[in-house]
């Protein structure tokens, strides 16, 4: 079983008890109806839904994935503000989040400034998921840098709604502590169950809310389901995206569709309202 490198563990005993979904990405729209569909299903858990037209926002605005966001953003506000929506949809609130590609802290600030305002303008994204997010102290200042210009650019959108924006860092595995105060979020996991169920923690990581780190991980058999949500109550996620997909078979992206029992994971997570 996995462990806390700390005696501390305690902190995360009373906090991580609601989980909710993260998406890190799904398909297109046109490929992936039915998990689009799903975000906006009532008494969904979800937190944060991300979107990858190619590899950021694309080079003009896609009507299937403006359709797909505007879904999610109404189903947001009426969650949020307790109307009755006009049809039988009723979302947990979540926010959709634009795909910024750090490359490992290889592309241009400008760059990606610049794919955060098309997210911006065409999409009314809720936040930003910055991927493949470096995780050295070395890198640290520039990462800062841009989570502080990206939390400006929300501030002085119409996209962020009261609660404001979001911003999650996609490292996939624990960071230098610093990056911890650089974001709203870390995903401090993501990769297969062979390497979940035994996965270590680092002690400084018990110093924080569970709703401070996100874990994805492929390859769950439903069997195992429970025992992933053990782990990841232990090691202090509050926001998990768990699947029987493995990569294999021709999936190149095992998080781009519904696990097989997609109806129990959320059922075992219970309906709650956005963070």
């Amino acid at each position: 079983m996995p462990y806390l490198t700390s005696t501390g563990a305690a902190v995360r005993t009373s906090g991580a008890e609601r989980f909710g979904v993260g998406v890190p990405g799904y398909a297109h729209p046109l490929l992936a109806p039915a998990e689009w569909a799903e975000l906006s299903r009532p008494g969904t858990p979800l937190h944060w839904a991300v979107l990858n037209i190619d590899d950021g926002p694309g080079i003009r605005p896609d009507p299937h994935c403006l359709e797909a966001a505007g879904r999610l953003r109404n189903a947001r506000e009426r969650a949020l503000h307790g109307e009755a929506p006009d049809d039988t949809v009723r979302a947990a609130g979540g926010r959709l989040l634009g795909h910024l590609d750090l490359a490992f802290g290889s592309r241009p600030f400008d760059e990606l400034i610049a794919d955060a305002r098309s997210f911006l303008d065409w999409y009314r994204v809720g936040g930003f998921y910055l991927d493949r997010c470096p995780a050295e102290r070395a890198e640290l200042h520039a990462v800062r840098r841009l989570t502080g210009t990206l939390a400006a650019l929300l501030e002085d959108s119409d996209s962020a709604d009261e609660e404001g924006g979001r911003l999650v860092l996609g490292h996939g595995t624990h960071p230098y502590p610093g990056y911890a105060e650089a974001a709203d979020q870390l995903v401090t996991f993501r990769g297969p169950w062979t390497d979940y169920r035994w996965a270590q923690v680092p002690e400084w990581t018990a110093a924080y809310e569970p709703g401070r780190f996100a874990h994805f991980v492929h390859g769950v058999p439903r069997t195992h389901l429970e025992e992933a949500m053990r782990i990841a109550r232990w090691q202090g996620a509050g926001t998990i995206f768990f699947t029987d997909r493995d990569g294999a078979r021709g999936q190149t992206d095992p998080f781009a569709a519904l696990p097989s029992y997609w109806d129990e994971f959320v059922s075992r997570i219970g309906p709650g309202i956005s963070e």
